[in-house]
């Protein structure tokens, strides 16, 4: 007969708990965050919106400014990894820069609170080794060393592209009256040009079906 699996242990059960509450802070952090950003709220008003007790807080987290850090990177980093999921079959640099745009607005309807943390807090992590930053950086040197791209200093050509992109989750937020796909597929042939791309060519790379669309 196959032996039962051992009982958790205290420890186990406390581990998960902890997580759990660390999960519950982080959630809260975020959801202020996508709000309005205003990160002057007590810790007894986190601790509430996680449904946690106050003194739980300090477990976890010295202060507020390292609870809404870990929220914003807790972000970034599920904004890059929707990235790697939905385009693990692109390896065109030019492509990969294109479907960045289209994504992310795209992202602001699937998942809002994701992408308003982000409109709110990205800027000052644009250059930061998390989320979507270090992938894009990646693309744009691999685009130059191949010679997909014109050869610029990477950092420059990422700090365009970024603000661009994060200019363009704004917009979204700012104007949803303008069709998502038309704005983000212009913006990205507009960056693609920027990057030593013929217009023609910039044109149909951005306009190039996203993985899963046939």
């Amino acid at each position: 007969m196959p032996t039962s699996p051992a009982p958790p242990t205290g420890e186990d059960r406390n581990t998960r708990r902890r997580a759990r509450t660390r999960q519950a802070l982080l959630r809260a952090a975020r959801q202020i965050l996508a709000e309005d950003g205003d990160t002057s709220v007590s810790i007894q008003e986190i601790a509430q919106r996680a449904d946690v007790g106050f003194g739980s807080f300090y477990n976890h987290f010295a202060s507020k400014t390292e609870l809404f850090e870990a929220a914003v990177e807790d972000a970034l980093e599920e904004f890059g990894h929707t990235f790697d999921a939905q385009l693990a079959s692109v390896t065109d640099p030019a492509e990969l820069v294109a479907a960045g745009f289209r994504l992310s607005v795209r992202m602001a309807d699937s998942h809002p609170e994701l992408m308003r943390v982000l409109r709110h807090r990205a800027l000052a992590h644009l250059h930061s080794d998390q989320g979507l930053a270090p992938r894009a950086r990646r693309d744009i040197e691999l685009g130059i060393a191949t010679g997909r791209f014109t050869d610029v200093d990477p950092l420059a050509a990422f700090t365009a592209v970024g603000g661009s992109l994060l200019a363009l989750i704004d917009l979204r937020f700012t104007r949803p009256d303008l069709p998502p796909d038309p704005t983000a597929t212009t913006l990205a042939a507009m960056t693609l040009r920027m990057l030593g791309l013929p217009a023609e060519e910039a044109r149909e790379v951005a306009g190039r079906p996203l993985p899963g669309e046939g």
